[in-house]
């Protein structure tokens, strides 16, 4: 089996039903959230989460390919997605969700993006997992997992035709 064909240790959908406990209790008593995923692992992860906290009416998605740090380096991704916000993003409590919590250069330029659409009472930040290795100061409010990898190998979030969760190792 080469490592790409690797699946992680920890189950997808088991660290799914715990970063969804830990979102419950964590936004609990808040006002004015909403959810926004950052394509594609996060927008999975935020539809899920926005259905199973009944706030599937504050629900967006955002694609940061054109704020990212490094775009004139790497260019335009073939597969860049809509952001689509369909809420008021002024004085809301957003939860962004990515799938892997990495370099936070992802999680940098979707709250760059966010601003471009208002001014959030406050932003918290869940991811599945948390891969260490940060290059900005960010931390995630709400984690499922930790863990080390080597700066050679990602750890990726895909998602079967039935909604299914899986992680592998690229």
């Amino acid at each position: 089996m080469s490592t790409s064909d690797q699946h992680y240790p920890f189950e997808a959908e088991a660290l799914y039903l715990q970063l969804s406990q830990i979102v419950q209790a964590g936004l609990h008593g808040l006002d004015n959230v909403a959810i926004v995923g950052i394509h594609s692992g996060g927008a999975w992860l935020a539809e899920r989460l926005a259905r199973d906290l009944n706030l599937s009416q504050r629900l967006g998605f955002i694609d940061v390919s054109f704020y990212r740090d490094d775009y004139a380096e790497k260019g335009l991704h073939p597969s860049v997605k809509s952001t689509q916000i369909g809420f008021d993003v002024n004085a809301a409590t957003i939860l962004l969700v990515d799938d892997v919590l990495y370099t936070g250069r992802t999680t940098r330029a979707a709250i760059n993006e966010l601003f471009d659409y208002g001014r959030p009472k406050k932003i918290m930040l869940a991811a599945l997992v948390d891969r260490g290795g940060r290059e900005l100061p960010i931390q995630a409010d709400f984690v499922a997992a930790t863990m080390a990898m080597p700066a050679g190998q990602a750890l990726v979030l895909q998602r079967a035709a039935g909604g299914t969760l899986t992680l592998t190792i690229e």
